[in-house]
């Protein structure tokens, strides 16, 4: 499923997927289709380089949710999502890489 539209307030802080880079997900095709199970997994950073995440579902008693992360948080995420949209210093300007 492709990501939609969704806008929350949470702690005074405004989150809007228009307004936001999505910068990782889980959208990718497996051959049959680009849900994982019925459900996808995006992140996003916005400008002021806060980062959130929005769940969404298909299935009838479930629903889509946004929820806003550290970046500590958002990076263990982006790392673990297969389809990274931006390089890792693109996403998280500042954070050291080490090299192995």
């Amino acid at each position: 499923m492709k990501p939609i539209h969704r806008q929350a307030v949470i702690e005074r802080v405004r989150y809007d997927t228009r307004k936001a880079q999505l910068i990782a997900g889980d959208d990718f095709w497996d051959g049959n289709n680009w849900e994982r199970s019925g459900r996808n997994t995006f992140l996003y950073k916005t400008k002021s380089a806060r980062y959130f995440v929005v769940h969404q579902t298909c299935w009838e008693r479930e629903q889509d949710s946004l929820e806003p992360l550290s970046q500590d948080e958002a990076i263990s995420l982006f790392e673990s999502l297969p389809e990274q949209r931006v390089e890792f210093e693109d996403a998280f300007p500042g954070v050291s890489v080490e090299e192995a």
